[in-house]
């Protein structure tokens, strides 16, 4: 494909960091896959995962949260870039431009990883449930994997989109939580703001588990696939092709992006801090599972506290499913060249939908299998560290490659930041087999 003319030069190149556009009548208009993305973060797993943070360390850790914000920020940014300036996926763009082995691998890779992640969310949800309103964990945990599959499937894009929005309002459980705690605020100010560094064991694997928690590669193909969607919903043509569409285009990606990972980690704070100030005060330090943070919460916080707590898991999971079910059909769908889009009829995406309907499904097999559910999330860990650092340093090839994007490459300040993200979790995944 040919360069740009040199006259749309001006139109595209867009500074990445400036301000956002802050109008009220437009700024939620502009929130959509980096939102959903963001929110989707914050799955039971990560529940799990913050919920140990704070229970083991109290406030100490609490300022990782800040710490990887620009790093997620800045790499989902590159990420959403590749799939508007393009009009293809991650695994698309892969399999056009570098070789097959390699696609090959990572696809294999993050379909294990998101199995696998799948299991263990469905499965805190299950158990979520029965905590709040008794009966069979397992049960619900089919009854909500079914649920997932049915909405991603029958629920025209537009719809599904907009439900995945508002489920994002689920997250605010655990702000409650915090106001229903007795927090000290100041402790918490200065473990948020102050990096409090202690060279062991236990903190280092804690910032390896929160860093690899919060950078995760199923999150990369879910938002570049999900601009192509929001690109084809809004009739707007790849960037590449359109560049005098490019400024208006990108300033949305990145207040959306911004918006997104900002309000996903805020909630993995408060997460941290509802733990700190309960659990950990309490003298509980070891969670393994977010049902387990929620039960260990009912004595400690009340039963309001609990309640809260063990409802967000379940919508969070309600939001997380369908996203790893659903970067799981989209990077499978660009390698075998399958019509895959949740704006597609069932019928007229037939593989794309079973792939999502089989990954879901083997989610909530795991559950009925006797692997242990700590120990697969270990290994979706392991999976996930294998995967990111040498995916992330790809796509920064992809996002940097102008016979891919044409004259819109990396502007340099987002490359500095996204070969910084990918440095810190080539050091995080390093440290996860050292430690």
């Amino acid at each position: 494909m040919n360069p740009l003319p040199h006259s749309a030069t001006t139109a595209v190149l867009a500074p990445p960091l400036d301000a956002l556009p802050l109008k009220p009548d437009g700024f939620l208009k502009k929130l959509g896959p980096g939102l959903v993305t963001g929110a989707a973060d914050d799955d039971p797993s990560g529940i799990a995962t913050y919920s140990q943070v704070g229970a083991q360390f109290g406030y100490g850790l609490a300022w990782t949260m800040l710490f990887s914000l620009p790093l997620m920020a800045a790499f989902q940014a590159v990420c959403a870039r590749i799939g508007a300036v393009t009009g293809a996926g991650i695994a698309h763009n892969l399999r056009r431009h570098y070789p097959a082995w390699l696609l090959r691998v990572v696809v294999v890779l993050l379909l294990v990883a998101n199995v696998i992640n799948l299991g263990a969310d469905l499965g805190a949800m299950g158990a979520a449930a029965q905590l709040l309103v008794g009966g069979s964990g397992r049960l619900y945990t089919v009854v909500f994997g079914i649920v997932c599959i049915l909405l991603e499937t029958f629920l025209t894009y537009a719809r599904y989109a907009a439900a995945l929005k508002w489920l994002t309002l689920s997250l605010f459980a655990y702000v409650a939580v915090v106001f229903a705690a007795h927090v000290s605020w100041e402790a918490a100010l200065r473990g948020t703001l102050v990096p409090h560094l202690v060279f062991d064991a236990p903190h280092a694997m804690a910032l390896v588990a929160v860093l690899g928690t919060t950078i995760s590669p199923y999150l990369f193909f879910w938002q570049s696939s999900q601009e192509v969607e929001e690109a084809h919903r809004r009739h707007v043509r790849p960037l590449r092709l359109a560049p005098r569409e490019a400024a208006s285009e990108l300033a949305r990606i990145r207040t959306d992006t911004i918006a997104g990972m900002g309000i996903s980690n805020l909630i993995a704070l408060f997460i941290i801090l509802a733990t700190a100030a309960t659990l950990n005060a309490s003298g509980v330090t070891e969670i393994q599972t977010s049902s387990q943070a929620a039960e260990a919460l009912r004595p400690v916080a009340g039963p309001f506290a609990f309640a809260l707590f063990a409802a967000g898991i379940v919508g969070t999971g309600l939001l997380a499913v369908p996203v790893l079910a659903g970067s799981a059909a989209y990077a499978t769908s660009e390698v075998f060249q399958w019509v895959g889009s949740l704006d597609s009829s069932p019928r007229g995406a037939k593989a794309f939908y079973a792939t999502i309907a089989l990954a879901t499904l083997g989610g909530v097999a795991l559950n009925f299998s006797p692997l242990d559910p700590i120990k697969a999330l270990y290994w979706s860990a392991v999976v996930n560290g294998v995967l990111a650092a040498p995916l992330m340093a790809v796509i920064m090839m992809i996002a940097a490659n102008p016979r891919i994007m044409g004259r819109l490459t990396l502007p340099f300040p987002m490359k500095v930041m996204g070969w910084l993200a990918t440095l810190v979790m080539a050091v995080v995944t390093v440290g996860f087999f050292v430690i």
